[in-house]
């Protein structure tokens, strides 16, 4: 179930984030989802127990005044970042699920635009959001970290992408700071391979090669954006797996990197947000 549809806007899809050690970033990421989510939207905290009593705290005070439908678990023991997602991804079955980092600040409509860039192509299997820290979709500049917006800054570039014609143009690959992961797909590409990576970083690039591999996309959502303080990256070891099994993977991130084909769109989201107004007071505090 997930919340957010109505007469011809899709529904909204489970939204899947993983908790972390890090107390004041998910304090951030639950505020983000509360502002920027549309009440009743499902959202599943899955703990792999890294949530110290802090973090517990922050959750059990959160789950209680939340407008979205939230569920929290919390494994007694850890079982690895890759292996927990995936057991979780598992649990949903073939529904449609996004996956927010933990240390992610969506902006307003992220998740309506991701599911609206979703039901335009059912071919589209991942599709991922402007970042500011976002690696292939990183904005304004390709491959570069730019400084994290926040409040009316956040609010004004979820306007301006909310309002870009949809493209949706092809990634090399999913980044992870937020998914749209399409059911139907993952569920035939498999499910994450914890045996050969321990970042999530590199097993949602893996799953979505694999899916691109059975005729599916991976594309960019300029419709929607997320802020996040630094770039995922991958665990010791995790580039040396994927050039293996990928080998036409990190020449293919390269030329990305260093032609950056969706410039135009970069350009477009600037020449946008420099003619959209600062929001409202309303819009900054409405939940």
């Amino acid at each position: 179930m997930a919340g957010g549809g109505g007469a011809g806007v899709p529904e909204v899809p489970v939204v899947l984030l993983p908790v972390a050690i890090d107390d004041g970033t998910l304090d951030a990421c639950l505020a983000a989802l509360d502002a920027g989510t549309p009440a009743g939207t499902r959202v599943w905290l899955a703990d792999d127990a890294q949530a110290g009593p802090r973090g517990l705290a922050i959750i059990e005070r959160w789950l209680d005044r939340t407008p979205l439908r939230a569920e929290y678990t919390r494994r007694p023991r850890p079982l690895g970042e890759v292996a927990h997602l995936d057991e979780a991804l598992a649990a949903c079955g073939d529904a449609d699920v996004i996956v927010l980092a933990p240390d992610a600040v969506p902006g307003p409509g992220w998740a309506q635009q991701l599911a609206a860039c979703a039901a335009r192509d059912g071919a589209i299997a991942t599709a991922t959001p402007w970042c500011n820290a976002g690696e292939t979709a990183a904005w304004p500049d390709c491959g570069e970290v730019g400084p994290q917006p926040a409040g009316a800054d956040l609010a004004r570039l979820a306007r301006a992408a909310g309002g870009m014609s949809p493209v949706h143009p092809e990634l090399p690959a999913a980044i992870d700071h937020a998914v749209f992961i399409r059911g139907r797909a993952r569920a035939r590409a498999g499910g994450l391979d914890a045996a050969s990576y321990a970042s999530r970083y590199a097993a949602l690039i893996d799953l979505s090669l694999r899916m691109a591999g059975l005729g599916w996309r991976n594309v960019l959502c300029e419709t929607a954006f997320v802020a996040r303080g630094g770039e995922g990256g991958p665990a010791e070891g995790d580039l040396d797996a994927l050039a293996a099994r990928w080998p036409a993977w990190p020449p293919r991130l390269a030329r990305f990197l260093m032609q950056d084909p969706a410039r135009g769109l970069r350009s477009a989201l600037a020449r946008r947000l420099d003619g959209v107004d600062p929001p409202s007071q309303h819009e900054l505090f409405a939940s």
